[in-house]
């Protein structure tokens, strides 16, 4: 996976969450899962999805027979600019938008379990191969996909995010697992309702996941009275997609409005947005993003930032750029005129470190006005050496200045930085800086580096340049359930097994029978070996009899569960 040219561009600290898939972990069962949501999916979805999702399936190397490898993927996603990991599970918001935004789709590497066929809370393979990939292939669609990666990835998020995001993953692998308690799931349902109560504001990260899921995971393209199904949390489960196309489920224009409409992940959609085309998707999002602190800026974005506790990157109108965890701004007639961060910081240009102002030179943090030197008629960044000299700010010199905030900076000037004309930082020594009474730096602290610019002009989340920042992300702690099955289930799986390997030889029909007969000393109900049997019995000759007794068994069980009445059906009237 890694020799992928894609994958190797992505920044390092996403490596983290890359897993090998391990294909041979696969069960003949999982195998048989994904043919049955493939065929019902292709049965039903061919009607119903939006124009590329069939052609997309194999434009993206997905195939109903079996499971696809993360190989065969990238094999496909490769000839139209994308690239597939496999990742454990959910992982943080922020990180999947960045995967996003470097044209990498993570997939879930396990499989939903039979008893969540029609739909599950995890991600799963089926939900990120099946659902997600298909309409990558559509290039305006999947243009979408990647600058909503960029916006999202600038998102700034919450504490009370982080904790949401591990409730939920938490949930999602209780649910997954078939040996967990209603009560462990009722007290992780109980502790994501507290968490979304006492949320307050909604966060930049929040508002961007509500609109991620009601386009990317449930939406629907085209008019309102006859839509498409294009969002892969539709495209993945056989359940939900035809629900989501009957009239109680409300269908609305897609906005920006979408944003305040959350989501639980437990339960089907109760409404869904139209849009009228993928164009509309992007017009939508530019829109929101307008609103973000990356594009605004300010103090608002400055207050964004601190709020969050997080790495963050404050870009000044020069377009010096300052990373680390800010944590403090000094306000004055309603605007900021003074950051600080604290611990790590390191300076960019262009979302590059400048050179020799890595986190090494700022170790405890960094400090810097915001504002226009006092007595001069042009910005600041535009000064030329001779204009600085007016103003009495000469290098090698004693100088003293003001901002017209009132800060004051005393000390020798040693460099003047400048990139593309514009003065972008400037360093003293012996240096003081102060506001009013309060000092803001003091020469034993020593030299002073000064970011130079009039205005904070974009605030986002994460450093400007991760790995020369050294970002460093942690891995889920609590890892999806790898599930031990009893020595029944491994039977059942080697019957799976033979089914697959005898519908490829004629003349099979004894093999069958006794697959069958193996199955009835099993006294199992596992109805999805039995269609199985029944699908691969459509080409056998004289074969009516066996599938008389396997046709009337699966009656048997839909009479006894009437949950598995639909999956069933399927199964009987399906034909290959």
């Amino acid at each position: 996976m890694f020799d992928n040219p894609i994958i190797q561009q992505l920044p390092k600290h996403l490596h983290v969450y890359i897993v090998e898939q391990n294909y041979d972990k696969y069960t003949p069962r999982d195998q048989a899962v994904w043919r049955y949501v493939m065929k019902r999916n292709m049965d039903y979805l061919s009607k119903v999805a939006h124009s590329s999702y069939v052609e997309g399936l194999s434009k993206t190397g997905i195939s109903v027979d079996h499971i696809p490898s993360i190989d065969e993927m990238n094999e496909c996603l490769g000839k139209i600019g994308w690239a597939a990991a496999t990742v454990d599970g959910f992982i943080p918001p922020l990180a999947f938008m960045e995967f996003q935004k470097h044209k990498v789709l993570v997939i879930a590497a396990d499989i939903r379990s039979l008893s969540q066929i029609e739909y599950t809370p995890a991600p799963d393979i089926i939900h990120e191969a099946a659902g997600h990939a298909p309409i990558i292939a559509d290039p305006e669609y999947a243009e979408y996909l990647r600058y909503f990666g960029e916006v999202g990835s600038k998102a700034f998020s919450s504490k009370n995010d982080h904790k949401i995001y591990e409730a939920i993953r938490h949930l999602s692998i209780l649910k997954a697992n078939p040996y967990s308690s209603e009560e462990d799931i009722q007290k992780a349902e109980e502790q994501i309702e507290e968490l979304n109560n006492n949320g307050g504001i909604p966060s930049e990260m929040t508002l961007i996941r509500n609109l991620h899921w009601w386009t990317v995971e449930y939406g629907l393209v085209g008019s309102l009275d006859k839509p498409a199904i294009y969002g892969a949390g539709l495209l993945s489960s056989i359940g939900e997609s035809k629900n989501a196309l009957k009239y109680h489920v409300k269908k609305i224009p897609y906005t920006k409005d979408a944003m305040d409409y959350g989501f639980d992940i437990t339960q089907q959609q109760p409404q869904l947005f139209v849009t009228p085309d993928f164009k509309h998707l992007t017009e939508v999002l530019d829109e929101f993003a307008g609103q973000m602190a990356f594009r605004t800026g300010g103090l608002d974005g400055l207050m964004k930032a601190i709020e969050s506790g997080n790495t963050a990157t404050l870009e000044y109108s020069s377009g010096i750029q300052v990373s680390g965890t800010l944590t403090d701004v000094l306000i004055a007639e309603g605007r900021p005129i003074y950051i600080n961060t604290t611990g790590h910081t390191t300076l960019n240009y262009n979302n590059k470190m400048l050179i020799g102002e890595g986190k090494e030179n700022h170790p405890d943090g960094f400090g810097s006005p915001i504002g226009k030197i006092k007595g001069s008629l042009k910005p600041t960044r535009f000064l030329t050496d001779i204009e600085l000299g007016n103003l009495g700010i000469k290098k090698g010199k004693s100088c003293t200045f003001e901002f017209e905030s009132g800060i004051i900076v005393k000390g020798v000037l040693s460099r003047v930085v400048r990139q593309d004309d514009k003065i972008i930082l400037m360093t003293f020594y012996d240096c003081t800086v102060k506001h009013n009474r309060k000092t803001l730096f003091e020469p034993s602290w020593g030299h002073y580096d000064m970011a130079v610019g009039e205005s904070i002009t974009s605030v986002f989340a994460g450093p400007a340049d991760a790995d020369s920042f050294c970002h460093a992300h942690e891995s889920p702690t609590e890892k999806t359930i790898q599930i031990n099955y009893d020595e029944n289930s491994l039977k059942l799986f080697k019957l799976y097994k033979k089914i697959n390997d005898f519908s490829e030889e004629k003349n099979n029909y004894e093999h069958f029978q006794s697959i069958y007969d193996e199955y009835i000393d099993l006294k199992s109900n596992d109805w999805l070996l039995l269609t199985e049997l029944l699908w691969a019995l459509d080409s056998i000759e004289d074969s009516s009899k066996l599938k008389e007794k396997v046709t009337s068994r699966l009656n048997e069980l839909k009479t006894d569960n009437k949950d598995l009445s639909n999956l069933i059906d399927f199964g009987l009237n399906y034909k290959n």
